[in-house]
């Protein structure tokens, strides 16, 4: 299952508001590329699946902005995503994926958010089932391409996401755990090949 993986790392209460600015930004992007995919061409069932993550990501937002008693700007401009969906289902199921592993450090911080936890899972879950269903047809080689273009970037994201000085002590087992969470749950899905030694 999707939310079955764990990157064993419990953050102390010190990084706290460093770990829910993040999440505003993330939950801000991720509205926005949302919104953005939905002016893709897109399986019905997916658009349909779009239109309830908007709102979840927009429920989040607010609540994360609340929290820190903050506003940021809103954001006209939407995103450039990719036109072809393989493309854009990997890079949806991959930024879902890291949200995933950023909710569950903020679950063990604050238990209260489990919620949020719970969405993610949920968002995984229902783009696993899409990439599964594009690894079965004719587009799994496109999607098995993409997967490895956004692999070869995700640790330069992942660094961004713990750039704030609060992470420095946990930076590098942070990044170790969820870069190796994700590559697991590209591989298993079949996005990735096993490398054999």
């Amino acid at each position: 299952m999707s939310g079955d993986y764990d990157t064993s790392i419990r953050l102390p209460l010190v990084c706290e508001r460093a770990l829910l600015e993040q999440f505003v930004k993330a939950e801000a992007m991720a509205l926005r590329t949302v919104r953005s995919a939905q002016q893709q061409d897109v399986p019905a069932n997916v658009y349909t699946f779009l239109r309830k993550h908007e709102e979840d990501e927009q429920q989040h937002l607010a609540q994360f902005r609340a929290m820190l008693d903050t506003q940021s700007p809103e954001q006209e401009r939407l995103p450039s995503v990719p036109r072809q969906w393989p493309v854009l289902a990997v890079q949806i199921y991959g930024y879902e994926s890291l949200g995933l592993e950023f909710a569950r450090l903020l679950r063990t911080l604050r238990p209260d958010l489990a919620s949020i936890f719970d969405d993610e899972v949920v968002h995984v879950a229902f783009f696993e089932r899409e990439i599964r269903r594009l690894l079965d047809g004719t587009l799994a080689e496109q999607a098995r391409q993409a997967a490895v273009a956004w692999r070869r970037k995700l640790p330069t994201t992942v660094n961004r996401y713990l750039a704030a000085a609060v992470f420095d002590p946990y930076r590098p087992s942070l990044v170790g755990n969820i870069l190796a969470v994700i590559e697991r749950r590209f591989t298993e899905v079949g996005l990735l090949r096993i490398q054999m030694e």
